[in-house]
């Protein structure tokens, strides 16, 4: 089994800045691309960011230069610090990580339950 258990989420002022956390659990041979999605209600699963083994990393446009991912391979962790939050940016926001559980097996895509992100005007 493999779980991902995200922390993070919650309210803050729009300007204002959150950090969530991502912790990858169970049986993991290697952990490749990381990331994160966000779903708005009404909205589809979109992309935020995401980073590979290697520290590469990949935004959406909407986020540039305001979000940062980072990961901690030895933890089997990734973070997203959010800073100047805005109206658009709340959702519940997942965690995704391509993990593969045995040296000969494939990667396959896990998610996260999700935690939630409000941003007051």
């Amino acid at each position: 089994q493999v779980q991902l258990v995200e922390s993070g989420g919650g309210l803050v002022q729009a300007g204002g800045s959150l950090r969530l956390s991502c912790t990858v659990s169970g049986s993991i041979f290697r952990i490749d691309v990381m990331g994160w999605y966000r779903q708005a209600p009404g909205k589809q699963r979109e992309l935020v960011a995401t980073i590979n083994s290697g520290g590469g990393t990949n935004y959406a446009d909407s986020v540039k230069g305001r979000f940062t991912i980072s990961r901690v391979n030895a933890k089997n962790t990734v973070y997203l610090q959010m800073n100047l939050l805005n109206v658009e940016d709340p959702a519940v926001y997942y965690c995704n990580a391509n993990v593969q559980k045995y040296l000969l097996g494939s990667a396959a895509s896990y998610w996260g339950q999700g935690t939630q992100v409000t941003v007051s005007s």
